[in-house]
This record gives structure tokens, C-alpha cells and sequence, in this order.
């Protein structure tokens, strides 16, 4: 500030004694003063409606005048007199003169008289006294006084402009650069500061007075001639000038401001309600696939074949292998992202989502229970299911082999045991019949277990519910009809023979020797051949040793058996000695029996060398160990460490998918249990689930810390001394506190839960948890114990989570946006006024959020309503859950 100035610093704040001298004014700077101030008290005028022309006429009656300090002020003076004459109007110049005493103003030497009078030198002294108290007073930078403040942020302002060199509020402004400067710092894109010139003044001046009043609402208030004609400017006329760029400037930053602070506010609440949505989108769609997939599970309709079954067991393996695990990952990241949600509502100071009805995370683990808990069911039954057909088709093969041999057997039997031979037969021949008859009884005997087989087997299948029961009981029935049948003629057949024997006395001994043991042999012989080619099923390592014990004590009786065989052919041997010696004529074939002896020993050679198997079920188990993951370092260095040993467990599938295959096999092999291992492979996969959502869901936690670390300004070792003293009162490892473990918590931080020294329990009651509140400094009536609660244990679950205990000690003392400080930016925005138009929202705020609060305003219904005003003030409380959108 020049020399000049300095000596008039007082005079800005004592006006009076400026305008007591009675010296006339410079007749440029009374022109100047006149267009200025007229300029500057129509700029508040036209709000109400109204103008000057002449300033020392238009005042004179005082109406005008008091309107002016009402706009100004926003107070209302006391009623003006309506009357014409002189009386009058000096009431209502005095009224005004007294309002503006009220203010901390002495007004010295200007009378209502003057006013009243016209006085032009009295009139624009009063003039500027008003602008003095209501537009330049207020104004500071920096703790100066009004007018060094002004000049103070003026120089601010211009610094960064070369040829600008603001000392003064007179000749500093001549060459009109300094208020072009201060139009181009706030809005360059008004004027092209780099083609002005200091030279061109005129040019300076109009275009900075043309874009004041076309953008800025800055009225004209001086002419470019008289500020370029006069030597010295009037100072008062440029400061008066120079203010309003003030006040305008001032107010679009606050405007600025306020609607930089609501378009936070609306892109944090418009991001949660994404999250929301999203989280009520995928929690839908994965109780719909729980809903369709449990009643697929729990349909236990058996198949009639093992085909079809094992079918069912490979649609279910792929709902394991390929529906499922995606379900999985999805309810992980459900939980995720609640858990983030949450979070960031507490960071914003926004209440605690609430999903809607049936679709809470704790319904979405129940749902997910019942669906592990039926599928569970679903796969024993399937095993048993496959069991049962396996034992129905093993039992049914046999009926049908065991049935087939007989039928073979009793082809024929019949119709032989009905022949009348004996009638015509010699008596050799009818000793031959009888003795063939009697093998034959001997052979139908050996038949009789066979029989039996195979009744029991089909009574087995018809307790089996075997589903082609029908056809074997027609079959068993036929066979024990035939079985019948055959009893019956073979003792009509003994008693005509023994009839005929009688008449008959010659017979081969021999033969009949031969018969008698061949007979028995050839059966032996069918049996062992029977059992050897009869199939089995085993599962354990025992069966298999049984049988082959079995199949040894066989073997072990061969020897006896090869003697009997020698035996036999030695008898058909001395026959035929005996033939050849007497030169017999037997017609080279035995009358007794059917049996030769190349049958014999085409049996013994070709069917009883068949050797028995064993197989040994291939032992396999692996256990998949835990991960320990113990929490050191930095959350930083805790998360990495907890990245790399996600990292390592996913490595890890390609093992679980081998086990998988593996264990397809043994149960293609038809193998259950497993002697070498404890484990079952739904062991191993639901541990494999469970250890990637506890990793996952640990990693979410520590990312959620850093956040409320971020937000709340805690610093590592606080959070490390929360963490510890929470850990080490979690002792059940859940990650979560009750009442007794979170006071005992309390009480490790130093915090004093109470008095009584008789109450060392470790629990924390209601009245112990409000103690400890109220000695930390909080106001413990009721309803705020209540809203203290909500916070830390918002779903009323009796417990306290990490979280939420982390952001209780942190939260109060947080530096969050409110309810008040957003309906304040709304007011600056509304220009003071009580409502919002839709217009001022589209002009301040970006498109997308204007729109987003117009479409969620309630119209206003305040006295002073205009159409199409909205309600700011409630809305404003609804983004902070106060009120309802």
C-alpha cells in the first residue's frame, strides 16, 4: 500500500469525519461516486423488486432507503410513515439512520434534514457509510482490517498476472488490467487474458465492466472514460466497484464448495446402493439354485438297473465337480461383500444395511446347511442304492445260471423215465435198467441242493424287491413243478423194474460196479465244475483270503479224488479184459450207465484246472493338513503373507481333482471302505471348501482394517495393541467377543469398567458396559446406551465383532461428513433460502447427481414456497438414515 493510502487507513471506518469537512467534492470523483453507488445500491434494490435513478432525489422520502438496509441486512425496520409531507419523510430517513447506528456505525454530521433536503455531499457520505458496514467491513484476509484486507486479497489474487501491480484502489485500476486479472483467476474461460494490452485501457476497462455484468451479475457501475479521463480515480468508487467482484467471487466458491461436498456425499450413497442392489441380486439368485437344486437331491425314486444308477451317481458327481463349486465361490463372495458394505456405511457415517427379509447372510448359511446336510443324504443313498442292485444282479445272474444247468440236466429226464424198454428187454438188460435206474436216483438226489439253490435264491429276490420277480417266480415255479414230476415217475419206473428183476438173474457185475461208482464221480465232478465257474463279488482283503483258503482245502482233496478216477477206469478196464478174454458180445457199450470213461476224464482234464484269482484292493488316502496363519507385521504385511498362502492353496487343487478321480475308480470297482485311511473324500472336499472360504474371508477382514485404520486416522501400533488384547481374549478362536470377553478387554486397554471391588468377575453386564462408556467420557442416558449398542452389535447377536470394536474406539472422534453439513452446503446452494429449485440444482451440481436428487427430493411446503421447490433439509437427513427417502 502507497504512502498515500496509509495515511487514510482510519478514515474507511470512521466515515463521518470524511464527509464533515465543507468542502465541496472533485466534481469527477462526485460523478463517480454518483454512477457507483446508484449502481451498487440498484444491484440489492432490483430483489425487491425496485430501483433508483437519482440518488439524492430517490432517497429523500426514506421508503427506498429503508428498503435498501432490508435487502442488505435481512432484518425488518420498524413501519414507514406513508405520508407525503416533510414530517414524514424525516421519520423515515431517521428510522434508517437508526437502524444503521444499531449496527456499531456513528453517524456524525448527517442529519435526516440533509437527506431529506437532497443533499448530494450528505447523501453519497451516507451511502457509503452503508457500504462500509454491509459489504466492505466484514471483509478480512488474514485478521487486517476491511480495507487492507480488501487490497490484501486483490494483490493475491493479481500476483500471478505480469503488468498487473494492484498498490492502491485508485490509479493501480486506470489501465482496467487489475479487474480483468481478477475475472480471468476465477473464470478464465470468460476472457482471453493473454491478447489484453497495457496500452489499450479502454479496451481493459469495457471488457472487464461488459463481463462482469453479463456472467458474473456485477452491475455497471463506472464508465471506462471517466476512470481513463480522471488523474486520480475516486477510490471509494473503485473500492465500492471492487467489492462486489469480492462478494461474487466469494460466493461461487462457497457455492463451489458446498456442491463439491454434496456430490461426495451423493457418489458415496449412490456407490452403497450399487453394493446393495448387488448384494440382494446375488443373494436371490443363490437361494433360487439352493431352491431348485434341494429338491433334486432329496428325490430318492430308485432305478431298476445298475446302469441307470450309476448314471445318477455320474449327473451327481458332476453337480460336485462342476454346479457346485461356483456356488461356493459365490456364497464366499457374498459374505465379502457384505462384510465390505457394512464397512463403508460405518466409514460414511450411514446406518448399518439391513438385506431384505429371508436374505440375510445367516439365512443364506442355513439354506446352504439344508442343502449340505440333503446332499449328504442324497449320496449314502445312492451308495446303498448301487449295493442293492449289485447284490439283486449278482443273486439274479445266479438264479439264471443255476436254473439254466438244471434245466439242461432234466432235459429228456422225463421222457426217459416214461419209456417201457423193460417190457422187450432181456434179463441182462433189465439188471442193466434197474442198475441204470438207480444211478439215476443217485444223481436226482445230488440234484435235490441245486433245487433248493435256487427256490432260496428267488425267495432272496422277492425280499429284495428285485423288479423282474415275476419272471423268476414263474420259472422257480416250473422248475419245482418239473422237480415234482420227475420224483414221481422215477419211483413209478423203480417199482416196474423191480418188478421185471425178478424175472431177471443175470447181470454184469462189473458194469454194474462201474455204474455205481461212475455215477457219483460224474456228479462230484459237475459240482466241483459249478462251484469253479460260479461268480463272486468281494470288497476287503478278507473275503478274498477266505475264498482262496476255500479254494485250497479243493485241491487239497484232488489226490483222493484221482485215485476214484483210477479206480473207475480200472473197472471199465478189467471189463473189457473180461470181453475180450471171453469174447462177450456187449455191443461195446455199458447197459447201466451212460457214462464212458473219456467223459470222465475229458472232465477231470479240461474243467477241473480252472485256478482262482485275487485281487487286493489298491490302499489309497492323502489328508489335507491345516494352514496356521498367524497375523504378524503391518496389515499390509499381513495381507501379502495371506495372498501367498491363498496363492499356495489353489495350487494345491490339481491334488484334490486327482483324489477325485481316484476315488471314481474304487467305486467304479465297486470298492466302499477303505481300511488304510479315516478319511473319506467328503472329508477331504469339505475341508478343502471350508479352507478356501476362511482365507477368503480373513482376507476380506484384514482389508476391511486397513480401511477403518485409513478412515479413522489409528495408527499400527493402536491397531496392533487391539488386535492383541482381542486375540487374546478370543479364546474359543471364533473372532468374535461376549459380553465377559469384551469387558475383559476393556479392562486390558486401562479403561475402568467399575468401581465395585467385590464385581471381578470378568463378565460385562449392561450396566458394567455403560460404566465403562461413561468413564471413556460418553453421556450415558438411555437412548444413547442404546444407539452405542446398535453400533457395536447392530444385529442384536450378544456378540462383538474385531470390527465393530475397532470402530467404536475410533469412530467418535472420526472427521465425517453429517446430516447438518450437508443440509448447509444445500443452503449455500439455495442462496440462503429454505428449498431448492430444480434449475440451481442442474446449474451447481454435475448432471447424473442433480438428477439423482431431483428424482429423491420431497417438494417443499414451507410458508414460503415457490412452485417447484424441493425440500433439501429432509432429504439431506435421509442420506444419513434419520428419515426415509
Amino acid at each position: 500500500m502507497d504512502h498515500y493510502d496509509s495515511q487514510q487507513t482510519n478514515d474507511y471506518m470512521q466515515p463521518e469525519e470524511d464527509w464533515d469537512r465543507d468542502l465541496l467534492l472533485d466534481p469527477a470523483w462526485e460523478k463517480q461516486q454518483r454512477k457507483t453507488f446508484t449502481a451498487w445500491c440498484n444491484s440489492h434494490l432490483r430483489k425487491a423488486g425496485t430501483q433508483i435513478e437519482n440518488i439524492e432525489e430517490d432517497f429523500r422520502d426514506g421508503l427506498k432507503l429503508m428498503l435498501l438496509l432490508e435487502v442488505i441486512s435481512g432484518e425488518r425496520l420498524a413501519k414507514p410513515e406513508r405520508g407525503k409531507m416533510r414530517v414524514h419523510k424525516i421519520s423515515n430517513v431517521n428510522k434508517a439512520l437508526d437502524f444503521i447506528a444499531s449496527k456499531g456505525v456513528k453517524l456524525v454530521s448527517i442529519g435526516a434534514e440533509e437527506i431529506v433536503d437532497g443533499n448530494v455531499k450528505m447523501t453519497l457520505g451516507m451511502i457509503w457509510t452503508i457500504i462500509l458496514r454491509f459489504a466492505i467491513q466484514d471483509i478480512s484476509v488474514e485478521e487486517t482490517s476491511a480495507k487492507e484486507g480488501l487490497l490484501l486479497w486483490c494483490q493475491r489474487k493479481t500476483a500471478p498476472y505480469k503488468n498487473v501491480n494492484i498498490q492502491n484502489f485508485h490509479i493501480s485500476w486506470k489501465d482496467g488490467l487489475g479487474f480483468c486479472a481478477l475475472i480471468h483467476r476465477h473464470r478464465p474461460e470468460l476472457i482471453d487474458y493473454g491478447k489484453l494490452r497495457k496500452d489499450d485501457p479502454l479496451t481493459n476497462l469495457n471488457t472487464a465492466f461488459d463481463v462482469a455484468e453479463k456472467y458474473l451479475d456485477i452491475p455497471k457501475m463506472l464508465d471506462a472514460e471517466d476512470i481513463v479521463g480522471t488523474a486520480r480515480p475516486d477510490e471509494k468508487a473503485i473500492m465500492t466497484y471492487v467489492s462486489s467482484f469480492y462478494h461474487a467471487f466469494s460466493g461461487a466458491q462457497k457455492a463451489e464448495t458446498a456442491a463439491n461436498r454434496i456430490c461426495k456425499v451423493l457418489a458415496v450413497n449412490q456407490e452403497n446402493e450399487q453394493l446393495m442392489e448387488d448384494y440382494e441380486k446375488l443373494a436371490s439368485d443363490l437361494l433360487e439354485w439352493i431352491r431348485r437344486t434341494i429338491p433334486w437331491l432329496e428325490n430318492r425314486v430308485p432305478e431298476n438297473t445298475m446302469h441307470a444308477m450309476q448314471q445318477k451317481l455320474e449327473d451327481f458327481r458332476d453337480y460336485r465337480r462342476l454346479h457346485k463349486p461356483p456356488k461356493v465361490q459365490e456364497k464366499c463372495q457374498l459374505e465379502i461383500n457384505f462384510n465390505t458394505l457394512q464397512t463403508k456405511l460405518r466409514l460414511s457415517n450411514r446406518p448399518a444395511f439391513m438385506p431384505s427379509e429371508g436374505r440375510m447372510v445367516s439365512d443364506i448359511n442355513n439354506a446352504w446347511g439344508c442343502l449340505e446336510q440333503v446332499e449328504k443324504g442324497y449320496e449314502e443313498w445312492l451308495l446303498n442304492e448301487i449295493r442293492r442292485l449289485e447284490r439283486l444282479d449278482h443273486l439274479a445272474e445266479k438264479f439264471r445260471q443255476k436254473a439254466s444247468i438244471h434245466e439242461a440236466w432234466t432235459d429228456g429226464k422225463e421222457a426217459m423215465l416214461r419209456q417201457k424198454d423193460y417190457e422187450t428187454a432181456t434179463l441182462s438188460e433189465i439188471k442193466a435198467l434197474l442198475k441204470k435206474h438207480e444211478a439215476f436216483e443217485s444223481d436226482l438226489a445230488a440234484h435235490q441242493d441245486r433245487v433248493e439253490q435256487i427256490a432260496a435264491i428267488a425267495q432272496e429276490l422277492n425280499e429284495l424287491d428285485y423288479y423282474d420277480s415275476p419272471s423268476v417266480n414263474a420259472r422257480c415255479q416250473k422248475i419245482c413243478d418239473q422237480w415234482d414230476n420227475l420224483g414221481a415217475l422215477t419211483q413209478k419206473r423203480r417199482e416196474a423194474l423191480e418188478r421185471t428183476e425178478k424175472l431177471l438173474e443175470t447181470i454184469d457185475q462189473l458194469y454194474l460196479e462201474y455204474a455205481k461208482r461212475a455215477a457219483p464221480f460224474n456228479n462230484w465232478m459237475e459240482g466241483a465244475m459249478e462251484d469253479l465257474q460260479d461268480t463272486f463279488i468281494v470288497h476287503t482283503i478278507e473275503e478274498i483270503q477266505g475264498l482262496t483258503t476255500a479254494h485250497e482245502q479243493f485241491k487239497a482233496t484232488l489226490p483222493d479224488a484221482d485215485k476214484e478216477r483210477l479206480a473207475i477206469l480200472g473197472i471199465h478196464n478189467e471189463v473189457s479184459k473180461i470181453v475180450q478174454t471171453y469174447h462177450v458180445n456187449m455191443a461195446g457199450t455199458n447197459p447201466y450207465t451212460t457214462i464212458t470213461p473219456q467223459e470222465i476224464n475229458g472232465k477231470w482234464d479240461h474243467g477241473l484246472t480252472r485256478d482262482s484269482g485275487g485281487s487286493r484292493p489298491h490302499p489309497m488316502g492323502q489328508e489335507i493338513g491345516r494352514i496356521s496363519i498367524e497375523m504378524h507385521g503391518t496389515l499390509e504385511d499381513q495381507l501379502s503373507h495371506l495372498r501367498q498362502y491363498e496363492k499356495s492353496i489353489v495350487n494345491y487343487k490339481p491334488k484334490i481333482d486327482q483324489l477325485e478321480g481316484d476315488h471314481q475308480l474304487i467305486q467304479e470297482a465297486l470298492i466302499f471302505d477303505n481300511k488304510h485311511t479315516n478319511y473319506t473324500m467328503e472329508h477331504i472336499r469339505v475341508g478343502w471348501e471350508q479352507l478356501l472360504t476362511t482365507i477368503a474371508r480373513t482376507i476380506n477382514e484384514v482389508e476391511n482394517q486397513i480401511l477403518t485404520r485409513d478412515a479413522k486416522g489409528i495408527s499400527q501400533e493402536q491397531m496392533n495393541e487391539f488386535r492383541a488384547s482381542f486375540n487374546h481374549f478370543d479364546r474359543d478362536h471364533s473372532g468374535t467377543l461376549g459380553p465377559e470377553e469384551f469387558k475383559a478387554c476393556l479392562i486390558s486397554l486401562g479403561y475402568d469398567i467399575g468401581n465395585d471391588p467385590q464385581k471381578k468377575t470378568g463378565m460385562m453386564d449392561t450396566d458394567d458396559f455403560r460404566a465403562c462408556l461413561i468413564s471413556m467420557g460418553y453421556n450415558m442416558g438411555e437412548a444413547e446406551f442404546a444407539r452405542i449398542m446398535s453400533i457395536v452389535d447392530p444385529n442384536r447377536l450378544g456378540v462383538v465383532t474385531f470390527q465393530a470394536f475397532i470402530d467404536f474406539m475410533s469412530r467418535e472422534t472420526a472427521d465425517t461428513d453429517t446430516a447438518d453439513q450437508v443440509m448447509a452446503s444445500f443452503k449455500i446452494l439455495a442462496g440462503d433460502k429454505n428449498y431448492i429449485t430444480v434449475e440451481e440444482l442442474r446449474r451447481e451440481l454435475p448432471p447424473d447427481q442433480a438428477e439423482y436428487c431431483i428424482a429423491r427430493m420431497a417438494p417443499y411446503t414451507g410458508p414460503d414456497s415457490v412452485p417447484g421447490a424441493l425440500d433439501y433439509m429432509s432429504f439431506s437427513t435421509a442420506l444419513y438414515g434419520e428419515s426415509d427417502l
